[in-house]
């Protein structure tokens, strides 16, 4: 456990979605595809990966945490080379992108043309490390 840290170099990324396709056919993929296909690629600085659902089940939540901004780099890398990258587009229409942490200059270049916003880190714990 570590105490108050004015550092870190970690990255979460929220990504919100609205569900285009059915409940049902959403949450057969990610349980079944999406979450098995990025679990089994093994990637060192990737520490979760999880979707979240709406009680309504419109709209969807990813949220990624990564040792740092090296890390969201090869998480998209990866994720631009799957088949999941086209999968996902059939499935949700994207509604906003929000990274926290302190994101280095390439990783904001590739994520601006997006619309991801970012925002630094200020202060805190993580019980987690």
């Amino acid at each position: 456990m570590s105490g108050l840290r004015a550092t870190s170099g970690q990255i979460c990324s929220v990504i919100q979605c609205n569900v285009k396709s059915s409940p049902e056919e959403f949450k057969n993929w990610v349980k079944n595809r999406s979450s098995k296909y990025v679990m089994e690629l093994k990637e060192e600085k990737l520490i979760s990966y999880e979707w979240h659902l709406s009680d309504d089940e419109t709209e969807a939540t990813l949220v990624e945490i990564l040792v740092d901004s090296d890390g969201y780099m090869q998480r998209i890398k990866n994720h631009v080379d799957s088949p999941l990258a086209a999968e996902v587009m059939e499935l949700v229409e994207f509604k906003g992108w929000l990274i926290f942490g302190n994101a280095k200059p390439d990783l904001v270049k590739a994520l601006e043309p997006f619309g991801a916003t970012f925002q630094n880190y200020l202060f805190g714990f993580n019980r987690s490390i």
